[in-house]
């Protein structure tokens, strides 16, 4: 599902360029289209936890996959801006409906020491999708143009969906189910710790989404990639995410299983450093291994976050807590993805808009760090 998901994100990141020029719309605008998704997907991260809560996971991720499979193919028939907004919004909404789902299901199923671990593995596919979806839209790009190409993605979540329907646990099980409480949730959504992991995943995604929706822009544009070794370039760093989404989410079941936080703190940190050499590198050897190493970084804190999110969320509450959390990260994309293209046209390169994603993920690492240094307990409860 998560692999369908990242792959429906990512294609039109790689059409962005020829979406632009067939719907003859800015950088600027198309920032907005980018952003549009992170819309209708904040609005259905509390809404669609609370139903995740009340009736399992299972009907909200199969109806959710549904409707933005639904919408992905229909993004390919937009005919102009507006029609692309108004699209691309309800697209959010669909992948907005299966998060607190998602992660109400990793947490009614493991243990919380085996969490980060299940996590890195369960979202292993932020990495696999795009790397995927990369050289398959860059190779449907050229042979049946950007309106074809999101038909196709739309019949594989189709496909998807039936599965879910057919294997998926009809019910949460598990070793530490609840009755929802809301006492409890609003108990923890009044901890310090919440609010600072809130900011520090705002400050996360302006850098993610911008690595999501516009590294292939930047690659063509600036650094002069051709369509035909995009799939190739594009992809790289994505695989270098998988390989960190899986050996960080083994360090946070491991060796940093207690300060989960600090281990966020400092992959920000490190991704932050790499992304600053991208930037200032010469040649595009260079700039790919800077965004390859930043990837392994920013795409590896994935696993421990939510591995310490589950940790502070109330049991019978998981879903409603992870759409809240989520909800606060998805106000930085919405934001940063509009800001990033502002600063693209304005300035006529990504200089300042990868800069701005430097400085994002280091205010994220000191929100982490100080989260790391503060004792804490599971179930919303703060020492």
């Amino acid at each position: 599902m998560m692999l369908v998901a990242y792959m429906d994100r990512v294609d039109i990141s790689v059409a962005g360029k020829a979406i632009m020029a067939d719907l003859h719309i800015t950088k600027t605008a198309f920032g907005f289209v980018l952003s549009a998704f992170t819309v209708g997907y904040a609005l259905l991260q509390f809404p669609g936890g609370w139903l995740a809560d009340r009736f399992g996971s299972k009907p909200l991720l199969v109806a959710a996959l549904l409707i933005w499979s639904l919408f992905t193919g229909l993004t390919g028939m937009a005919a102009s801006f507006a029609i692309l907004i108004a699209i691309r919004v309800v697209f959010g909404i669909g992948e907005g409906i299966e998060n607190g789902a998602q992660f109400k299901l990793i947490g009614d199923h493991f243990e919380p020491q085996e969490r980060s671990r299940a996590n890195g593995i369960f979202l292993s596919a932020l990495a696999v999708g795009p790397l995927l979806a990369t050289p398959l839209a860059v190779w449907l790009l050229a042979a049946v143009g950007w309106r074809v190409m999101f038909w196709c993605f739309a019949g594989l979540g189709l496909i998807v969906s039936g599965l879910l329907f057919a294997l998926l646990p009809s019910s949460s099980g598990g070793p530490a189910v609840e009755r929802s409480n809301l006492r409890d949730l609003r108990a923890a959504l009044k901890n310090a710790p919440t609010w600072m992991s809130i900011s520090a995943y705002l400050l996360f995604n302006i850098s993610f989404w911008g690595f999501i929706g516009w590294i292939p822009t930047y690659l063509q544009e600036q650094r002069h990639v051709s369509l035909h070794d995009l799939g190739f370039v594009g992809s790289l760093p994505f695989a270098f995410g998988f390989v960190g989404l899986l050996t960080i989410g083994q360090l946070g079941t491991g060796l940093f299983a207690s300060r989960r936080s600090l281990l966020v703190g400092l992959c920000y940190l490190l991704s932050a450093v790499f992304f600053f050499v991208a930037l200032k590198g010469s040649s595009v050897v260079v700039c790919v291994g800077g965004l390859s190493a930043g990837a392994f970084f920013l795409l590896g804190a994935f696993g421990p976050f939510w591995g310490s999110i589950l940790d502070l969320a109330p049991a019978g509450s998981r879903g409603a807590f992870s759409g809240v959390v989520n909800f606060g990260g998805q106000v930085g994309g919405f934001l940063g993805q509009i800001a990033i293209g502002g600063l693209a046209d304005k300035m006529k390169n990504f200089d300042g808009a990868i800069l701005l994603m430097v400085i994002a993920l280091v205010l994220g690492a000191v929100c982490m760090f100080g989260l790391g240094l503060r004792p804490q307990t599971t179930r919303g409860q703060v020492a």
